[in-house]
């Protein structure tokens, strides 16, 4: 795939399953041998870790947007520097939901071989986003 064709499909993961909530495309986009090798603490490092965290981003973020600020990616990788924002509805990353309305900012760097995402890295300020969420 060229690196236009790798950047969308990884938005179309970002668009259709990460902020639209259709699960379905994660299995479509994700290979069988997909590693996370970054996950969220207590999710498994897989295609079903993922999953689980989109439907918990869901569910505690009801009314999430995610806007990509921008997208660089060349034969194999795509590295996309994203915001989420929302307004904190459900228990997230341990906290209970406090009505708090959030923004974060992520960089996730992806590899793509043979039309499917095979391997995920994430940057994140944690600290901030607990903060936001009003964690003690």
């Amino acid at each position: 795939m060229s690196a236009e064709s790798n950047k969308q499909l990884v938005r179309r993961l970002i668009e259709e399953a990460q902020e639209g909530g259709r699960l379905e495309v994660v299995d479509e986009l994700l290979g069988d041998d997909f590693v996370d090798y970054s996950p969220m603490p207590g999710l498994p490092p897989t295609r079903d870790g993922v999953r689980m965290l989109f439907a918990g981003l869901r569910a505690a973020f009801p009314d999430l947007r995610i806007t990509i600020g921008e997208q660089i990616a060349d034969d194999e990788k795509v590295v996309t520097r994203k915001t989420f924002d929302g307004t904190h509805r459900g228990p997230f990353l341990g906290v209970p939901a406090s009505g708090n309305r959030v923004a974060f900012e992520v960089i996730d760097i992806l590899t793509v071989r043979d039309d499917r995402i095979r391997e995920h890295r994430v940057v994140l300020d944690r600290l901030s986003l607990l903060q936001q969420l009003g964690a003690s």
